[in-house]
């Protein structure tokens, strides 16, 4: 009787968490964030506690999972609204080897070592760093890789300025900007910042895409 209930529980949790994670959304495991990885745990270990504990009522479990969703679900739509959440539990790229020079002071701060970086770089049959234009730590931990092209001529790198109505100072101070100079450049197309979707900075040109162009058509403004 106790076998059968534990292979009724496994065939029965291994549905019903298919279900949720389709529920849910996944992605790839190695795209899962820091709430997707922690919710993945735990919906491991609550089914795991209910195959092993056979007599403790079903419910005791399957109630914990859905709640796991909904509030999964929940984050996921919070998420899409306000990049500071994104940002407070995911984090945010961090720019590694710019132009062909190692970041230190980013790797420290990441904790990210130079093995670490080698080992990135031999998966992506990368001899020598060199050979690498730029290169971004993913909040998920993968490396992003861009290499120099075949002449070695630096290419322009799309800074992104505006993120969701938010302005990125960073990117404004690596490209000898500030904020004041971004509003003016937005003023000639009477927009806010707030009205900004996504914008960048690449070969001296602003690209602007409002929260309201569904078309994704891009305004361009030359730097003058």
């Amino acid at each position: 009787m106790e076998l059968f209930t534990a292979i009724f529980r496994t065939v029965f949790f291994y549905f019903f968490v298919t279900l949720a994670y389709r529920i849910m959304g996944k992605r790839e495991v190695g795209q899962l964030g820091v709430i997707d990885l922690i919710v993945s745990i735990l919906i491991a270990e609550l089914v795991a506690i209910s195959i092993e504990n056979i007599k403790d009522p079903i419910y005791l479990t399957i109630l914990p999972i859905g709640i796991l969703v909904v509030l999964e679900v929940l984050f996921g739509y919070i998420a899409i609204k306000s990049r500071t959440f994104r940002t407070i539990f995911d984090g945010k790229p961090s720019l590694i080897i710019c132009n062909g020079k190692i970041n230190y002071k980013e790797m420290i701060k990441q904790r990210y070592t130079l093995d670490d970086l080698l080992i990135s770089l031999r998966q992506n049959e990368i001899k020598d760093i060199e050979m690498v234009e730029y290169a971004f730590l993913e909040p998920n931990g993968k490396l992003s890789i861009f290499k120099y092209n075949p002449f070695r001529l630096k290419s322009s790198y799309p800074m992104p300025l505006i993120l969701d109505g938010t302005s990125q100072k960073k990117a404004l101070k690596y490209i000898h900007k500030n904020e004041i100079w971004l509003q003016n450049e937005l003023k000639k197309h009477n927009l806010n910042i707030s009205d900004v979707f996504y914008a960048f900075y690449k070969k001296s040109k602003l690209f602007i895409i409002t929260k309201n162009d569904v078309m994704n058509v891009t305004v361009q403004s030359r730097d003058r």
